[in-house]
């Protein structure tokens, strides 16, 4: 396996990558240290899946077979430390749309049909229950209040990320659970940077509606009706304004476009990809 880029020097404490059986995933260190948590996020390697999809594709919307992604993710289970008849996979339309998750939703997405649909955000307090989000480029937010034992995994995309779903989780989560922010630890994971992230003029403009007085902190304006957008960036503020305190955000040092030999990047490979997933769960 060749070396990983790792960008955000200075934050290159922040993951790890772990292995068992030749199966790599990453995972936060900041959560490694949470005794009753598991937590990880998937590489493109140690899978089953066959070409442009090799070989730990995740989703079973890539026109891959579907006994692949169902064994890709035992693979993976296996390796991060969890049954994988205990995942609950989430229904990603690029919305805030946050769901409750409870035992009786174990296995849906995976072997068993979901009831629910316009989910790309996860909570719930039952031990055992593991949250999963899929991605190739879009940001998972990890979401952990340490007082009361209650956890939520989100998928934000740019329409996720100018709609705030990390503020709708953590709004949920206090709603359900009573978590207050600044018991969160929250961790912005793998995903695709600033540098890699070109978007047009129109979705610049609603990223500067969302987030007045911070453009110039998440956008670089090239001139050309084309701007760099910084979806990490974004996130933090998001966090850091809901209440969560700065030294419990942890930012990404991986990014998915330049590392497209280890991830699925959408950006590096027009499309022509698998799908990454974080998996977040109570496990004590």
């Amino acid at each position: 396996m060749k070396n990983i880029v790792i960008l955000n020097k200075e934050n290159r404490n922040s993951t790890r990558i772990n292995f068992k059986d030749n199966v790599p995933y990453i995972s936060y260190r900041a959560l490694a240290d949470i005794k009753w948590l598991k937590n990880g996020f998937s590489t493109r390697l140690g899978g089953v899946s066959e070409g442009v999809l090799s070989t730990m594709n995740l989703g079973f919307g890539r026109n891959d077979l579907p006994e692949n992604v169902v064994k890709n993710h035992e693979i993976i289970a296996n390796a991060i430390g969890f049954n994988p008849e205990n995942i609950v996979a989430s229904k990603q339309t690029h919305t805030t749309n946050v769901k409750i998750v409870s035992k009786k939703d174990c296995g849906k997405g995976i072997y068993r049909e979901r009831d629910y649909d316009d989910v790309d955000g996860m909570i719930t307090n039952e031990k055992g229950i593991v949250l999963a989000t899929y991605f190739a480029d879009c940001v998972p937010l990890y979401m952990v209040d340490t007082k009361n034992k209650a956890i939520g995994l989100s998928h934000s995309g740019w329409r996720g990320t100018v709609g705030k779903i990390g503020k709708v989780t953590l709004d949920l989560m206090k709603e359900t659970y009573g978590t207050n922010p600044k018991d969160v630890i929250a961790c912005i994971g793998p995903s695709i940077c600033r540098d890699c992230y070109e978007v047009s003029e129109d979705v610049a403009t609603e990223f500067e509606a969302a987030f007045k007085g911070r453009e110039k902190d998440i956008l670089i304006n090239k001139g050309n009706g084309k701007y760099q957008l910084d979806l990490w960036e974004c996130n933090y503020i998001i966090f850091k304004e809901c209440g969560v305190y700065e030294e419990n955000i942890h930012m990404p040092d991986i990014c998915t476009c330049h590392n497209m030999e280890m991830m699925f990047s959408h950006r590096a490979t027009q499309g022509r990809r698998g799908n990454l997933a974080a998996f977040l769960s109570i496990d004590k």
